[in-house]
């Protein structure tokens, strides 16, 4: 018997394991672009930084934090959950407090890249990895449950730190981000973690197999065809989300709206993620996370190429509301399609490498768009050939799931 689909609420059952997940996710919200970019103008001031060169010093430290992971996220394989998240939760926050205290540009780089590989980063792996882990049969569901952090830190923080740095000053609002990392999400998952979940679906009993009925290794998954086909479609959404949020101002200027009217955009964006993911787990439940590969690109290639459509601010809302509708199916899929197709023996080894290369494609996205904007090619041009990018790798995701239906379907 499926035990997870015969309890009558399974959110309520399972409320100890969806919280951790979601708790970890929007954890991660003090390692987003979209937090550290508000402290930006005081950064730059302090160490008398251009537009170029902490752009510049923001990008090398997401690149050095996407390095990291590829062997930081194999510690969820290994180590004892609880334990990893106390340890990723307590260096966070002393990043946290670091930010608030440091002095020099060689600290501000480091700080941020502790904030990207510890906030960005592993927090967020470790509740996206432990999700699949724990659940099976209803696994769509709680990815969903666990990817509403992101929704909620997105449509929450913002205001929250604007009012933090106008009432305490920019280095207490990192103080008090430290201080809620460390008390209220550390106190929190020390306590949801101390019980482990087993996987109840079928006949499984501990770690489900992937395709072919076995647990893939991630030096295997990287050998095999799947891994490098399923690559460009999982980095196209942090690609494209990040460039939107990174050159607000550029669309400002262009559009000539003004940056307030423009901030209204963030609750469309959120709550599109959050209705997403909520579509997307019931999807994934029903018929796999495979089902979503064809169509999770199109929301996305749909809201870049809307910024041509009409000069009135109330497109902007449009936009990012599609944007986050994609996004939503895309933590979705993340979430689950590793654990589908190579297991969950070792997801944490396979999802690190993933997850690795969107914090790189959030660092590169920025730089190329802005290198093209700065040769006149506007991002409205740019989104266009965005759009077809994603038109096309949704067709080509047609034959690729139906290809690893079969696999997954194969005997071992």
């Amino acid at each position: 018997m499926d035990q997870d689909s015969s309890r009558p609420n399974f959110y309520l059952s399972n409320a100890r394991w969806l919280a951790a997940g979601l708790l970890c996710t929007l954890g991660s919200s003090f390692g987003q672009t979209f937090f550290i970019s508000l402290f930006a103008d005081q950064l730059m001031e302090l160490h008398g930084l251009t537009a170029g060169t902490w752009g510049s010093l923001y990008a090398g430290a997401t690149l050095t934090s996407a390095a990291l992971l590829i062997k930081g996220g194999q510690f969820a394989d290994t180590m004892r959950l609880r334990t990893l998240a106390m340890a990723v939760v307590g260096a966070f926050a002393l990043v946290c407090a670091g930010m608030a205290l440091h002095d020099s540009i060689v600290m501000l780089f480091l700080m941020v890249l502790g904030l990207r590989f510890f906030g960005q980063g592993m927090i967020s792996h470790v509740g996206m990895t432990a999700t699949a882990r724990w659940f099976q049969a209803r696994r769509g569901r709680a990815i969903a449950i666990t990817s509403l952090g992101y929704g909620i830190g997105e449509a929450v923080l913002p205001a929250t730190a604007v009012l933090a740095i106008a009432l305490v000053g920019w280095r207490g609002a990192w103080w008090l981000a430290a201080a809620t990392v460390l008390l209220v999400f550390g106190g929190a998952l020390w306590v949801l973690f101390a019980r482990d979940r087993m996987p109840q679906g079928g006949e499984t009993s501990g770690p489900t197999p992937g395709a072919l009925g076995r647990h893939w290794t991630r030096p295997e998954a990287l050998r095999h065809w799947s891994y490098w086909a399923l690559f460009p479609g999982i980095l196209t959404p942090a690609f494209i989300g990040t460039v939107v949020f990174f050159h607000q101002a550029h669309v400002s200027g262009e559009k000539g709206w003004s940056l307030a009217e423009m901030a209204a955009g963030y609750p469309a964006y959120a709550f599109s993620a959050i209705a997403a993911v909520f579509i997307a787990g019931r999807i994934i439940d029903r018929f796999g996370a495979l089902a979503l590969l064809p169509i999770f690109l199109l929301p996305i290639g749909l809201g870049i190429v809307l910024l041509q459509v009409s000069d009135r601010v109330w497109i902007w809302g449009v936009v990012l509301g599609c944007i986050g509708f994609g996004s939503g199916f895309s933590s979705a899929l993340n979430g689950a399609v590793w654990a589908e197709i190579y297991g969950t023996r070792n997801l944490g080894a396979i999802r690190a490498l993933a997850v690795s290369a969107m914090v790189f494609s959030t660092a590169i996205g920025p730089a190329i768009t802005g290198l093209l904007i700065d040769r006149g090619i506007v991002l409205e041009t740019q989104g266009i050939v965005m759009m077809l990018w994603c038109v096309g790798l949704s067709a080509i995701y047609v034959p690729v799931a139906a290809r690893l239906r079969g696999l997954i379907a194969a005997p071992a």
